[in-house]
């Protein structure tokens, strides 16, 4: 009777120490409101540079050169956002692809120095783009980790239901 006592008692607990763990895991879950968030922030940065670059006096090559370097930095900054994330995560990760990933960003933020450097135009046209530039990789990089913690999160709670 006592055997019986203490077997109930240890599935109680074990079946208590798995809903708290699985309500820390909805509680690590990011709110809807820094999801949209992130999202206003990616569109608010996407939509300013790009409209400040169709506006600009600029030939078409030039827009197609900072249009270009937006397009390479947000697919390295979410390149090496995953790569890192993986890392962490112990999923494998070649070297080469992880250090490719830190190259390309790398490059494409000295790429966005060098033309604003050179470019004609004014101190405050360039200091636009390079924040609005800087707030679209942001944005990009919070919006891929917020949809991967919550791929993560609804599925290991799938598991264990």
């Amino acid at each position: 009777m006592n055997y019986q006592t203490s077997v109930s008692s240890n599935e109680e607990t074990k079946k208590q120490s798995k809903r708290n763990k699985l309500q820390k895991e909805v509680n690590e879950k990011p709110t809807s409101a820094y999801v949209g968030a992130t999202w206003g922030v990616v569109i608010i940065g996407l939509l300013s540079y790009c409209i400040g670059l169709w506006n600009a006096s600029m030939e078409l090559n030039e827009k197609g050169y900072y249009f270009a370097i937006l397009l390479m930095g947000i697919y390295a900054v979410i390149s090496l956002q995953k790569v890192v994330r993986d890392k962490a995560e112990n999923i494998k990760v070649s070297d080469m692809y992880y250090g490719i990933s830190w190259v390309v960003v790398i490059t494409s933020l000295l790429l966005l120095i060098i033309g604003l450097r050179n470019a004609d135009l004014e101190l405050s046209e360039k200091g636009f783009y390079a924040m609005s530039y800087l707030l679209s990789l942001f944005g990009a990089i919070t919006v891929q980790k917020n949809t991967r913690d919550i791929d993560f999160i609804n599925t290991k709670t799938e598991e264990e239901k």
